[in-house]
């Protein structure tokens, strides 16, 4: 049996993602650009286009990374990734919660102070590679905001759902939601 797909074109590129049940009455297709480095060197490429002036980036563990990483190397620009839980590494962590739709529960995303200092006084850009229902979005708005860095654009691969209705982020497609 194979599984159902949705047909993705992206940044020049094709893409079948499966679609995924989220719970009785929604799926999505999901959007995986790990291990794929040409969606996520010509995505990056696409959405610095795309994007304001800006000097750091931060996203949120883990799907954000790839992208935000070749955004950085494309751009020369530092990037910052917000982590699921306190690290050793993290001599002063910074702490918020998230509700993410393909997560279930709260999510803590966690910065150390140090990375707050970097963003202090910087044009900030925050990037995933899929905004849905905006839930990580505000967590890494309200990391930023214990900085005095100042966010200059929200920007993701895809706009999931209603998320394409936004006015207030950069993206490159749409990506329907399946209900049933």
């Amino acid at each position: 049996m194979s599984q159902e797909t949705y047909t993705l074109h992206v940044a020049g590129l094709t893409r079948e993602l499966p679609i995924c049940a989220i719970n009785e009455h929604l799926d999505i297709a999901a959007f995986i650009m790990f291990s794929d480095v040409e969606l996520t060197v010509a995505c990056a490429e696409e959405l610095l286009k795309r994007c304001p002036e800006f000097d750091v980036i931060v996203t949120a563990e883990a799907k954000g990374i790839p992208l935000a990483y070749e955004m950085s190397r494309q751009s020369g620009k530092l990037y910052i990734p917000a982590r699921k839980a306190e690290k050793l590494y993290m001599s002063d962590p910074v702490i918020v919660e998230d509700e993410s739709i393909t997560t279930s529960g709260k999510q803590k995303l966690v910065i150390d102070h140090k990375d707050l200092e970097a963003m202090n006084g910087k044009r900030v850009l925050i990037v995933d590679d899929v905004i849905s229902t905006g839930g990580s979005l505000h967590a890494l708005e309200a990391l930023v905001a214990r900085s005095t860095g100042t966010v200059v654009a929200r920007a993701a691969v895809l706009a999931e759902g209603d998320a394409a209705d936004r006015t207030d982020i950069v993206y490159l497609e749409k990506l329907p939601l399946f209900l049933h």
